[in-house]
C-alpha cells in the first residue's frame, strides 16, 4: 500500500469537513489580503477539492 492509498484512506469519509476547512482558509486569505487575490484562491480552492476522493467539487 503506497501513501498515496494511505491518504485516500485517511481522508474517505471526512470529505465534508475538508471541504469546509478549505473554504475557511480561503475566507481568511481574502480577509487578509482584501480580496485582492480572490479569483486567484478561488481557482486553488477549486483545484484542491478535485483532488479529494469522492464527490467532486460542485
Amino acid at each position: 500500500m503506497g501513501i498515496a492509498d494511505q491518504l485516500s484512506g485517511a481522508l474517505s469519509g471526512h470529505t465534508e469537513e475538508i471541504k469546509d476547512g478549505i473554504d475557511k482558509v480561503g475566507d481568511f486569505i481574502d480577509s487578509k489580503t482584501g480580496g485582492k487575490f480572490a479569483d486567484k484562491v478561488d481557482q486553488v480552492q477549486d483545484f484542491i477539492k478535485d483532488k479529494l476522493p469522492g464527490d467532486k467539487a460542485q
